[in-house]
């Protein structure tokens, strides 16, 4: 249903990239599209209608859900498409970030992709997904609140400061280029856990410059060749962490981008609440900086 020749089976496309400018929409020949979930999360169309039942606050699934596809090639993996191409899926997500933010109603915007070496059916197709709400995701709160009582102690950035430190301890990095650097995280939670971080301080990914969007697309393209090559084509869970649409200028707060490859030793542990990672960090990027793309 997302492959290329079957634009007639998705609901109408947001955005697309073609070879051809003057190619009609909904049409062949495009390298990257966006459309909107057929079976969305939330919907575009409604008002919000806050209202409380008792102690509880309660509004509308409004909000958009779309499906950034990849490739129109079924079987081709973020990891095989050519730089360029994941340039395209990196410059996608910026161009509907900065047009769902535009939706007064929206606060924030999350894209994550999952990989699954399995899947079967429209799942298998390479694909993201962005969903746009009226609220902000827990764990952003969680990381925004974190960032900001650190600012406020120090009156520093908390992501530059452990970017400024894996530099200099230089174990933990995997891959680094003149604006994005990958890293293993000190305690990562999963085997292979890698963050991509700028090096500028941005904290809404709309922010980011064309330059910072070719060194991320050339990064990423590499931790994800290298993790096929090291473990094995792994499932995976790429979210990128963006500030909420208010906090775009934060000072304390910093885009990113979070892979957690899935393995199932390690899920059963972290199941149980508690991530026991059996793979140093400083050894698993030293695994990744010696596997060849």
């Amino acid at each position: 249903m997302l492959c290329g020749g079957h634009e007639a089976e998705t609901p109408p496309e947001l955005l697309a990239y073609r070879e051809r400018a003057d190619a009609p929409p909904n049409s062949p020949g495009w390298r990257v599209r966006v459309v909107p979930n057929r079976f969305p999360a939330l919907r575009v169309d409604g008002t919000l209608e806050r209202r409380g039942e008792g102690l509880y606050d309660l509004m509308n699934g409004i909000g958009a859900d779309e499906v950034l596809v990849e490739s129109a090639d079924h079987h081709a993996k973020l990891a095989d498409l050519a730089p360029a191409a994941v340039e395209d899926v990196v410059r996608a997500f910026r161009d509907r970030l900065v047009a769902l933010k535009r939706d007064t109603r929206l606060r924030a915007a999350l894209l994550f992709k999952r990989h699954a070496a399995d899947a079967l059916g429209r799942l298998a197709h390479p694909h993201a997904q962005l969903l746009a709400a009226p609220v902000v995701p827990r764990e952003v709160l969680e990381e925004l609140d974190q960032a900001r009582a650190y600012h406020d102690y120090r009156e520093r950035c908390l992501f530059c400061d452990i970017l400024g430190q894996e530099v200099d301890n230089g174990t933990r990095l995997v891959v680094e280029t003149e604006h994005v650097l990958a890293f293993a995280p000190f305690a990562a939670r999963y085997p292979f856990e890698t963050w991509l971080l700028p090096r500028r301080h941005a904290a809404g990914f709309e922010h980011t410059t064309d330059a910072e969007q070719r060194d991320l697309a050339a990064v990423l393209r590499a931790v994800l060749r290298r993790l096929d090559r090291a473990i094995g084509d792994p499932s995976f869970r790429l979210v990128v962490h963006s500030a909420p649409f208010r906090e775009a200028e934060s000072p304390s707060y910093h885009w990113h981008v979070e892979i957690m490859p899935v393995l199932p030793h390690a899920e059963s542990a972290w199941a149980g609440g508690l991530p026991l990672n059996p793979v140093p960090p400083e050894d698993a990027a030293r695994f990744l900086r010696d596997t060849p793309e």
